[in-house]
């Protein structure tokens, strides 16, 4: 199955999150990362939390039981994401981030054909290797919903089913998705199949 190692950044929005890997539960590709982008997305899901606590009567210590109750959660979903074993390859690739050259190791020892990102600026073609395309997520997401369309509404069916806390419709995650994260041709491809 096709691999795609996600970036921090594509896994730091809830709803983007929650959309890729809806997608990758009806195994419409198969989802990549390392410890490394695991304990980069805990701590800015955990400072993002608190502040959302705050708000909400949560302190410090729910937010930080609420980001490790979600890295579990991924981890069970996903057994086989997290890639072991690409340290030996960071600082090799010369990309103008150092601390993005752990996201190539781990796509490249993980065999990802995509690194999903939007940070492109940070992975420039001449550094990365032939066979891993760089993306954001929003043209990712086309992609993989072009491949299965009806798997993809299948995909935002679960997440309007598993919100429960603010209950959702497939035409408001579509709406959130095409608005807040540009997957606006996204969109439109499962709207269409969801009328036929």
């Amino acid at each position: 199955m096709f691999a795609a190692l996600l970036d921090t950044c594509a896994l730091y929005p809830s709803t983007c999150r929650d959309f890729l890997l809806s997608l990758a539960i009806e195994s419409i590709y198969r989802p990549l990362w390392s410890s490394e982008i695991l304990a980069e997305l805990e701590e800015h899901e955990t400072a993002k939390l608190a502040r959302v606590g705050a708000e909400h009567g949560f302190g410090p210590d729910e937010a930080a039981r609420r980001t490790t109750s979600l890295i579990t959660a991924m981890e069970a979903a996903f057994p086989d994401a997290r890639v072991d074993g690409w340290e030996p390859l960071e600082g090799t690739y010369g990309l103008p981030d150092p601390d993005d050259e752990h996201v190539l190791a781990a796509a490249v020892i993980g065999g990802a054909g995509v690194i999903v990102t939007w940070n492109l600026r940070d992975f420039p073609r001449d550094h990365v290797p032939a066979h891993i395309d760089i993306v954001p997520p929003e043209k990712f997401a086309l992609d993989q919903v072009h491949q299965n369309p009806i798997a993809a509404l299948r995909a935002v069916r679960s997440m309007a089913k598993r919100n429960t806390r603010e209950p959702d419709t497939v035409d408001g995650i579509l709406d959130k998705i095409s608005t807040t994260y540009g997957m606006t041709e996204t969109a439109q491809v499962i709207r269409e199949v969801d009328r036929d």
